[in-house]
């Protein structure tokens, strides 16, 4: 994997603007964000804390465009996403995001690489072209020699790789990762982020993951924490750490 010119480490990759999302109708109505404002730079290793009901899950979809606001804005790239159509959004989606979640969801009738190759196909580029970089992001995920093998024929751990594979064949301007080491042991979900923290400080990747795991999240670089749709505290992990501790809070239920 190369760098690519278009990361600038530092400027403003995705942007949120009072941030509002409501799930149900009428009395059982419920405010799931609470105008959240939030930036996220270039090279940013983020990840998104809090208790369950916090909201985490309904951010990562709005900030991947997986779903509409009610209100305010999200910003990707500078560009308003509820300006869009869906088949836009689709495209912003393939071209400038990559998604991880807690299952890979990968294909059971392809092969690791053709899975991988997927997301190429979609934006047209030629076969050869598809299959060297999908050989290539394998490779560098240490499994290169299993890239023939179907799914069923792989670990857990080494199925998570090729869908880590997956979300950067496109080369996203951010990676987007829903509970991504859920499904691990703890020996595999350290890898994962062993994996990430390459990407971040090699590529200067931009990773935004959800996790419930406080040692995981204490990787990353930048930890914003949700309490009730609402932000509570977002900056240098450590300092966030610290202030959790000082609080009295030993893990991320709380």
């Amino acid at each position: 994997m190369t760098e690519l010119n278009h990361r600038e480490r530092g400027k403003v990759v995705v942007e949120c603007i009072d941030l509002r999302r409501t799930l149900g109708e009428g009395d059982t109505a419920v405010d799931v964000l609470k105008g959240l404002n939030l930036k996220i730079h270039q090279g940013e290793f983020c990840s998104i804390v809090g208790p369950s009901g916090s909201g985490k899950s309904t951010l990562m979809y709005l900030l991947g465009a997986l779903d509409r606001p009610d209100g305010g804005q999200v910003l990707i790239d500078g560009v308003d996403t509820r300006l869009m159509k869906d088949r836009q959004l689709a495209d912003l989606r393939n071209h400038k995001l990559g998604f991880i979640f807690q299952f890979h969801y990968l294909m059971p009738e392809f092969s690791a690489l053709e899975n991988v190759m997927m997301p190429m196909y979609k934006r047209g580029l030629p076969h050869a072209e598809a299959r060297d970089r999908a050989q290539s992001l394998l490779s560098e995920m240490g499994i290169g020699n299993k890239s023939h093998r179907p799914p069923g024929k792989l670990s857990g751990g080494e199925q998570q790789r090729v869908a880590i594979s997956r979300a950067l064949a496109n080369q996203p301007l951010v990676v987007l990762g829903d509970e991504p080491t859920g499904n691990l042991d703890t020996t595999n979900a350290d890898n994962v982020f062993a994996l990430f923290e390459k990407l971040v400080k090699e590529e200067s990747q931009t990773i935004v993951v959800v996790t419930h795991d406080l040692d995981l999240a204490a990787r990353t670089d930048r930890i914003i924490r949700l309490v009730d749709g609402e932000i509570v505290d977002d900056g240098p992990t450590a300092d966030v750490m610290e202030r959790m501790r000082a609080d009295g809070i030993v893990s991320i239920s709380q």
